[in-house]
């Protein structure tokens, strides 16, 4: 691995990346400032998708000259010790070898690679809801349920590189947390009854107007996630939870499901903790900031 000068880093610039399944992100760390810059459509071959980053970093450098190493967040479970990424995604050709050493022989430069939902964590520990905080979990409510874990305001990986991944915990009626709590199921659930084509937003929007039906799944949902919450609550003990994905940025989330957590934490005659929830501040360049945030952590 190419080692780094750490006593000059945060004088220095980084090339960012973020790999998504549609497109890649690309930024520069500047100053100790964030500059998004544009995005590519993400090639369908290994080959293309080295050229095209390769090209943006060549690009990067010709704009704020002296980079010093590639920030990446990624999908998949990023394996640090082997330099790879395992697990899957919907970029199949970047898993199971050691892409790492691929990638800085590509730059010829330091790199690092996080996980998009770590990234994601990091971002709002250094710089957004978490940043007076040492403990937080993270959870992201899009297409399914992740997260991270944050202790001592670094990732805890797990020893199968799966913690964070709370969609996987069983909640109501043998359900996952992702088949109960994801916007994208709430809407599935709907549509499934009425033969309608709406979005989570649009279910969730009409729980409001008095609809009967999405009142009810909506319910579901929300005591799905509040259990989870509780039960995460009294297994890591965090000083707060943050929740990301499209559905944050619903202003009723908030009140709705802190009044959830109230109700289920009052089962509980001995439990004298609540679990503090709040909104993520960072949406599309969440990745990059933690991408940054990572590189830092790991070559400082």
């Amino acid at each position: 691995m190419i080692k780094y000068d750490k006593g000059t880093l945060r004088m220095r610039n980084l090339a960012v990346i973020d790999i998504g399944g549609t497109s890649i992100k690309f930024g520069a760390w500047v100053d100790e400032k964030l500059v998004t810059m544009d995005s590519e459509p993400t090639p369908d071959n290994l080959d293309d998708f080295y050229d095209v980053l390769k090209i943006k970093v060549e690009k990067i450098k010709n704009i704020y000259g002296d980079i010093s190493g590639v920030a990446i967040s990624s999908p998949g479970a990023v394996n640090k010790s082997a330099g790879r990424i395992d697990g899957a995604s919907a970029i199949p050709y970047i898993h199971g070898f050691p892409i790492f050493d691929k990638l800085e022989a590509l730059f010829g430069l330091p790199v690092s690679v996080e996980n998009d939902a770590n990234c994601a964590a990091l971002a709002e520990v250094a710089y957004g809801a978490g940043k007076d905080n040492q403990n937080i979990l993270f959870l992201v409510l899009g297409t399914g349920v992740g997260g991270a874990i944050i202790i001592n305001r670094k990732i805890f990986h797990g020893s199968h590189l799966y913690g964070g991944e709370f969609g996987f915990m069983q909640v109501n009626d043998h359900e996952t947390l992702s088949e109960a709590c994801s916007p994208v199921n709430l809407a599935r659930k709907y549509n499934e009854i009425t033969d309608e084509d709406l979005t989570g937003k649009e279910v969730f929007d009409l729980a409001d107007q008095g609809n009967q039906l999405a009142h009810d799944l909506r319910e579901k949902m929300l005591e799905s996630l509040a259990v989870a919450i509780y039960n995460l609550q009294y297994s890591y003990d965090p000083e707060k939870f943050i929740l990301g994905g499209g559905v944050s940025n619903n202003p009723r989330l908030l009140p709705l499901l802190r009044e959830k957590i109230q109700q289920v934490t009052a089962r509980v005659s001995i439990a004298d903790i609540e679990p503090k929830v709040e909104l993520c501040k960072f949406r599309s360049d969440a990745n990059l900031y933690g991408a940054v945030v990572d590189f830092l952590q790991e070559h400082e």
